[in-house]
C-alpha cells in the first residue's frame, strides 16, 4: 500500500490548493501562454469552469501522448519541473506507444484508491503549488492557513506499449486542473500526474526484474530445512545476498522487465507497477546450510527443555556456516545477534595472547585460589595449586592463572588487538544476515576490568557464531570469516596465527578434551579434536549460562544456554552431538 495523496486532498470535484508561502507565492514567467509583454501568469484562487478543467485535461494529455514534452509542459503550473518529469518517463520508461485518454471528472474515492491511501483526503490539505511538493503536506510543511486556490480533479485512461511484446500496460491517473490569471486553464502539477504511486524523489523506470528463488537449498542442494531457518531470516538472506554478491555475468540472461518505482533514499521498497517481459524461472537458492547438521542443531536446541540457547556450526577451511540454530526456534536469532559473556572459551584468545608473548604450554603458571587484582577473583573449584602450568591451566580453567599470568604478561590493550587481529572479532562482518560484531574493551579501564577481560567476564561480549569462528580459526590456523552463501566477500584479519601457536592452542584444547573440564561430553570423539568450557556469571542470576566450543576435523562448533550451569552441562551435550552428526 502506498501512503499518502499525491496529488492533494480532495473534496468534491475540487482541490484546495495551498500555497507553501501563501496564496500569490506562485507565478510563471513568460512562454507562449503568458500574458501580454511577458507578465508572470500566477494561479488564482478561483476554480476553473467545467468546461475550462475539461478542456485543459485533454490539451495536456494531448500533448504529451504526442511526445510533445514541451507543449505539455507549458501547459501545468510549472513547466520546469513537468518537463524534467515527463522527459524521465519518456526515456526511463521507454514506452513505443502512449495514448491518454480523458475521463472525465474524478472522484475522491477512486483517487484515493488508486493512490493506496485508507481513506479519501480530507478538504483542508489540498494539492501543493510548490514544485517540489508530493502532493501533500510533509514533515515541516506547514500549510498556510489562508484558503489557496482551487482545482479540479480530473481523471484520465492510460495505455503504454512496449517495443517486442505484445503485452499493454492500463492504468487510471489522475490531474487536478487550476486557473490561471489569464484565465486559462493549466495541470496543476505534481509527480503524481505520472502515475498515482509515485511521489516526491522516487524515480519510474524500465529496470531488469528476475523470478525470486524457485526454492532454498542446502549445500548439497537438497530443500533447506529447519525450524530455525525462518522464512523472514531466509528472505532477509536473499536479499542480502544479492547486493553483497559479485556480478553475475550470465544473470542477465534471467532477466525480465518491468516498469518499477523506486526510492532512490531506498527507505521504502521498489513498487513494481507492470511486468513487459517475464523474466525466466528462479533457480535455487543455494546456502552453506547441512541438512544433516542443521537437524543436529535444531534437536540439540529441542533438548534444552525450554531453556533459551543457540548453537553455530562452520566449516573452518572456508568459513561456511553449516548449521546454526536456537531456542526458541522462532525467536530472535540468537545465534547471531546476541551479546553475552563467554565465560572461559575467552580463554582461547587470552591464550593465543600469552603463547605469542612468548609462554609455552608447559609454562608454569600458579593457580592460587584468588587472583591478584584489586577486587580478587576466585575460581569455581578449592584449593590452590602452584605447580600447574599454562596448559593444565586452560585444562581446569583456572581463572586465577589466566588473571595474573595476563596482568604481568600482556598490555591491557592486547588481548582486544590480538581478537581483531588475529580472529576478525570487530570486523564487521558481512555473513549474509545481521550479526552483532563481539565486543571486548579496546582499553581497559582498570586492573579489576583487565582481570574480567582475561576470563570472559565484564564488558566482553560474545555470541556462538564468534565463538565458532575462534574455534575454527584455532583447527584451521587462519580466519575465514563466517558466511552464509558461498562467494560472498569475506574480511581479512590484519595476520594469520602463526603455525606454531595454532598447533599449540590445538593440543591445549585437545588435552581438555581428553582430560580436561571437557572430557565428559567429549568421550569417544577427541581424534583430531579439542574443545574448552565455558560458564559465565550473570549479575542477578543464581544459575551461570553454560558455554562450551570444540572443533572435530573439518567442523567447529561452540554453543550457549542460558542459566543452563556448567560449560559441559547444557552447552557442551549440544555441540557434542553436532560433532558427532558431523561424522
Amino acid at each position: 500500500m502506498r501512503s499518502g495523496a499525491k496529488i492533494g486532498i480532495i473534496t468534491g470535484v475540487s482541490i484546495v490548493v495551498l500555497a507553501g508561502g501563501g496564496y500569490g507565492a506562485y507565478s510563471l514567467m513568460g512562454g507562449s501562454d503568458s500574458g501580454s509583454g511577458g507578465k508572470p501568469r500566477t494561479v488564482v484562487a478561483d476554480p476553473p469552469s467545467a468546461d475550462q478543467a475539461a478542456s485543459g485535461a485533454k490539451d495536456f494529455l494531448a500533448a504529451w501522448a504526442s511526445g510533445d514534452i514541451a507543449k505539455a509542459a507549458s501547459l501545468t503550473d510549472d513547466p520546469t519541473a513537468a518537463t524534467t518529469a515527463l522527459t524521465a518517463f519518456k526515456t526511463q520508461v521507454k514506452p513505443s506507444a502512449l495514448t491518454l485518454t480523458p475521463a472525465g471528472p474524478a472522484t475522491p474515492q477512486a483517487f484515493a484508491s488508486a493512490t493506496g491511501t485508507p481513506t479519501p483526503a480530507k478538504p483542508t490539505g489540498a494539492a501543493s503549488a510548490t514544485p517540489s511538493a508530493t502532493g501533500t503536506p510533509g514533515a515541516g510543511d506547514s500549510p498556510s492557513p489562508t484558503p489557496g486556490p482551487t482545482g479540479v480533479l480530473m481523471g484520465f485512461k492510460a495505455r503504454a506499449e512496449f517495443e517486442g511484446t505484445s503485452r499493454v500496460w492500463d492504468y487510471n491517473g489522475f490531474l487536478s486542473v487550476v486557473k490561471m490569471s489569464d484565465n486559462t486553464p493549466a495541470v496543476h502539477w505534481a509527480p503524481s500526474v505520472i502515475h498515482p504511486h509515485l511521489s516526491g524523489n522516487e524515480t519510474i523506470a524500465t529496470q531488469q526484474v528476475f523470478a525470486p528463488p524457485s526454492t532454498v537449498v542446502d549445500r548439497n542442494g537438497k530443500a533447506l530445512q529447519g525450524a530455525s531457518l525462518t522464512p523472514a531470516l531466509m528472505a532477509s538472506l536473499q536479499e542480502n545476498a544479492r547486493k553483497l554478491l559479485p556480478p553475475d555475468p550470465n544473470k542477465d540472461q534471467d532477466a525480465g522487465s518491468a516498469v518499477v518505482i523506486t526510492d532512490p533514499s531506498g527507505k521504502t521498497a521498489s513498487d513494481k507497477l507492470f511486468t513487459i517481459v517475464e523474466p525466466k524461472p528462479g533457480k535455487p537458492f543455494k546456502v552453506t546450510i547441512d541438512n544433516t547438521l542443521q537437524a543436529a542443531a535444531e534437536k540439540a536446541m529441542t533438548d534444552l527443555g525450554g531453556k533459551q540457547g543457540s548453537i553455530v556450526a562452520i566449516e573452518p577451511s572456508t568459513g561456511q556456516v553449516l548449521a546454526f540454530a536456537n531456542a526458541p526456534a522462532t525467536g530472535q536469532n540468537r545465534a547471531f545477534t546476541g551479546l553475552l559473556a563467554p565465560g572461559s572459551t575467552m580463554k582461547i584468545v587470552t591464550s593465543t595472547a600469552l603463547l605469542e608473548a612468548g609462554l609455552s604450554p608447559d609454562t608454569p603458571v600458579a593457580c592460587p585460589e584468588k587472583s591478584s587484582n584489586p577486587v580478587a577473583i576466585p575460581n569455581d573449584f578449592p584449593g590452590a595449586f602452584p605447580d600447574y602450568t599454562l596448559q593444565k591451566d586452560f585444562m581446569v580453567s583456572c581463572n586465577t592463572a589466566f588473571i595474573n599470568q595476563g596482568l604481568t604478561s600482556l598490555k591491557p590493550e592486547t588481548l582486544a588487538g590480538t581478537a581483531k587481529d588475529v580472529y576478525g572479532i570487530g570486523l564487521e562482518w558481512k555473513t549474509g544476515l545481521p550479526n552483532a560484531d563481539g565486543k571486548i574493551p579496546a582499553t581497559p579501564g582498570s586492573k579489576d576490568e583487565q582481570a574480567m577481560n582475561y576470563i570472559g567476564q565484564g564488558k566482553v561480549q560474545m555470541n556462538p557464531l564468534a565463538i565458532a569462528s575462534v574455534t575454527a580459526t584455532v583447527q584451521s590456523g587462519s580466519f575465514k570469516q563466517p558466511v552464509l552463501v558461498a562467494g560472498l566477500p569475506q574480511q581479512q584479519a590484519a595476520r594469520q596465527i602463526s603455525p606454531d601457536v595454532a598447533a599449540k592452542l590445538r593440543a591445549m584444547m585437545n588435552a581438555t578434551a581428553v582430560g580436561g573440564t571437557a572430557s565428559q561430553v567429549m568421550a569417544g570423539i577427541t581424534d583430531n579434536a579439542g574443545a574448552k568450557t565455558g560458564s559465565a556469571e550473570v549479575q542477578g542470576a543464581s544459575t551461570t549460562n553454560s558455554w562450551f566450543t570444540a572443533f572435530r576435523g573439518n567442523l567447529a562448533v561452540a554453543a550457549e544456554v542460558q542459566g543452563g550451569g556448567h560449560g559441559v552441562d547444557a552447552a557442551g551435550p549440544a555441540v557434542a552431538s553436532l560433532l558427532k552428526a558431523g561424522h
